[in-house]
């Protein structure tokens, strides 16, 4: 619990035959007043109670042939007395493999793809280019990973049919559809041989998982900063992780097509028609 308001719940596996680890986040905190640091681009939350809900989890695979993968949906709303509530809706998912399959990432994004559709034809474009962006670790001029939906401050102002509803279900379609994108993932890879070369290189990318999220991530910042639980904030870490000085992969190995077909920012959907 929060002393301003609120709490949240955590739930955390840890060492199981498909996922070394895998974590869910539930919080709903709300307070009187958002701090300065909430309104200063945003005058109109000045003095607004507010309210913020969100679930996120992360899954940290034993194997290296499974990506590891990370989904989000959230909704805040700030209220004042006789005016009309702010609120908006965020989330998204993404997905970080050490080897690439075609296949997966192919079947990762028409799956997101897919379910856009019904609320607005542009709506993947648009949220794949911002997860793109938003999942780019700068310091190492690369990509967290092949990307997925990202999205946030969705309200009345977006989609074809600009109300309350459609937001909140195309917010509940991403966490559905998180499911859908990525066990079926699972089941192709979590049966292949690995040895201790490719869990070298697994624990050598994790460490990049680590970078962006210390480094870029706004919400783990933000939960660090406004004095959140730490151990709840944390958990998307991995549990073993390694850095190497200048690892640089051996010349057309199954380590070096992880830099060059994956993690450029691709069109999959494009790739899925030539397959």
């Amino acid at each position: 619990m929060r002393e301003e308001g609120g709490g949240g719940r955590s739930r955390v596996m840890v060492k199981g035959a498909v996922f070394e680890q895998a974590g869910v986040n539930f919080s709903h905190v709300s307070g009187a007043a958002l701090p300065a640091s909430a309104t200063a681009h945003r005058p109109e939350l000045a003095g607004r109670s507010f309210q913020a809900l969100g679930v996120s989890l992360v899954i940290h695979p034993n194997s290296p042939y499974l990506p590891t993968s990370h989904a989000n949906v959230r909704f805040f709303i700030a209220e004042k007395p006789d005016e009309d509530p702010v609120w908006w809706f965020g989330g998204g998912f993404d997905l970080t493999p050490f080897y690439g399959f075609e296949e997966d990432a192919i079947h990762w994004h028409q799956t997101a793809y897919n379910l856009c559709q019904p609320f607005d034809e542009q709506l993947y474009t648009r949220y794949k280019k911002w997860c793109d962006d938003y999942f780019y670790i700068k310091h190492r001029n690369e990509a967290r990973g092949i990307g997925g939906l990202f999205f946030d401050d969705l309200n009345s102002d977006d989609l074809n049919s600009p109300d309350f509803d459609t937001c909140f279900n195309f917010t509940q379609a991403v966490g559905d559809g998180f499911l859908d994108a990525y066990m079926p993932i699972v089941a192709r890879r979590k049966a292949l041989c690995w040895g201790e070369r490719e869990r070298e290189f697994q624990l050598y990318r994790r460490g990049r998982y680590v970078e962006f999220n210390l480094v870029w991530d706004r919400g783990t910042l933000f939960g660090l900063q406004t004095g959140g639980r730490t151990e709840s904030i944390l958990m998307s870490m991995p549990p073993l992780v390694r850095w190497e000085y200048n690892y640089q992969p051996a010349a057309d190995s199954a380590e070096a097509a992880l830099y060059r077909d994956f993690l450029p920012v691709k069109d999959w959907l494009a790739a899925g028609e030539h397959h």
